[in-house]
């Protein structure tokens, strides 16, 4: 038989894949699902049972949450990264180290065929296929949901028709969870006007007195939560928890997608948004204000390209080089209150604090200047600006 490995989620999709190709076109499936967090260990047991009960030869489930963090998340973090201002990749960056882990895991078994369940009119099959071509070329990628442009409810009848009834009806959103959030699609993302309704949320308001919490940076990575050490992984887990009660980081993405049109999806990413707000207010206070200007720019690069596949082009290594240059005094804590359905940054403390400088006080005193240094500053400082508008005719 022909040995093939399918990145398999235990969704609708790769439940399909997973019949079709051992059933009809006589596969030796390998199922693969990568762990980029969001799951319980009972949840992971249910997704292999599946599979088994699917027909798969073999499932495996790689855990990468650590990896997850270090290749990707950390950069993220340095960068403060939301795209359009909003979206803090969730998805998009899991992709990228679930695609690299399924790819490598093809190869150590030697399978000669690789399988995603990506439809053809979305992101993923761009991310899957781009690091598949590349990292294994010689691996002949087979993907049936957007070869046969099949629907959802086609889908479901063809599992039935096979046996497999697992109620995909009253899946009525599409969720996908993950470390760094967890993302939530419905008929209401297909439109431009509805909100997503309240139950649509995978976590839903359970606390409503407000709750003071504290984050802890050395180099520009979390390394405490209220006073506890830990790793960033554990970090993020424990934010997802706390904040999710006051069902912090809702949220509606639109954005441009790599085939060049418009997307919209809701996702719920609490421990990503305290974090990323954590960090960036703590740069505010010890990066310079060209270091912050930069960094922007570079961020959202950063954010673009690797929210389109582009991860291993050698770019996104000279980009997170800069990243982890800045983070050189990104190093204090961050004090924070969460409260029903958002948060408030209250305040920092570093040794690094550039605001608490003997230089002077903004708006009140200055100890490093006179008013006659001052007024010879903003004279040349606006000279140019005082040339132009004296000499070019605005008419």
């Amino acid at each position: 038989m022909k040995k093939l490995v399918l990145a398999y989620s235990g969704g609708l999709d790769t439940s399909y894949c997973a019949v079709h190709l051992s059933k009809d076109k006589n596969f030796e499936v390998h199922a693969v699902s990568v762990n980029t967090g969001g799951f319980t260990q009972n949840e992971i047991q249910n997704i292999e049972n599946k599979a088994y009960e699917l027909g798969v030869k073999t499932y495996k489930n790689i855990n990468a949450i650590d990896n997850y963090y270090e290749k990707v998340i950390k950069y993220l973090i340095f960068g403060n990264v939301l795209k359009n201002n909003t979206y803090p990749l969730s998805v998009s960056a899991e992709r990228i180290i679930q695609a690299i882990k399924i790819i490598n895991y093809a190869k150590s078994i030697g399978a000669q065929y690789i399988a995603h369940g990506s439809t053809g009119a979305g992101n993923d099959q761009v991310r899957f296929d781009l690091i598949f071509n590349t990292l294994a070329p010689e691996i002949e990628i087979i993907t049936p949901i957007r070869d046969q442009k099949l629907s959802r409810q086609a889908e479901i009848e063809y599992l039935k028709s096979h046996g497999v009834d697992m109620k995909w009806e009253k899946a009525k959103y599409s969720i996908n969870k993950g470390l760094w959030g967890t993302s939530v699609g419905g008929d209401e993302t297909l439109t431009s006007h509805l909100p997503l309704p309240n139950e649509a949320y995978p976590s839903q308001l359970e606390t409503t007195t407000e709750q003071s919490i504290s984050i802890k940076f050395k180099n520009g990575e979390p390394i405490a939560l209220n006073d506890k050490e830990t790793n960033p992984s554990t970090i993020i887990d424990e934010l997802n928890k706390l904040a999710s009660k006051f069902a912090i980081g809702r949220d509606i993405h639109v954005g441009d997608t790599i085939l060049g049109i418009k997307g919209r999806v809701g996702f719920e990413a609490p421990g990503a948004l305290v974090l990323i707000k954590a960090h960036h207010l703590l740069e505010k206070h010890v990066l310079t204000k060209w270091q912050l200007q930069h960094k922007d720019y570079i961020a959202n690069w950063y954010g673009t390209h690797l929210h389109e596949g582009l991860y291993l082009d050698p770019v996104m290594r000279d980009l997170e080089a800069l990243l982890s240059s800045s983070q050189k005094h990104v190093t204090g804590e961050v004090f924070i209150t969460l409260k029903p359905y958002h948060f408030s940054l209250d305040g920092i403390t570093s040794q690094n604090d550039l605001l608490q400088s003997k230089f002077g006080s903004y708006g009140e005193m200055n100890n490093a200047w006179t008013a006659e240094d001052a007024k010879g500053f903003i004279n040349i400082y606006g000279n140019q600006t005082k040339i132009f508008q004296n000499t070019v005719n605005h008419d």
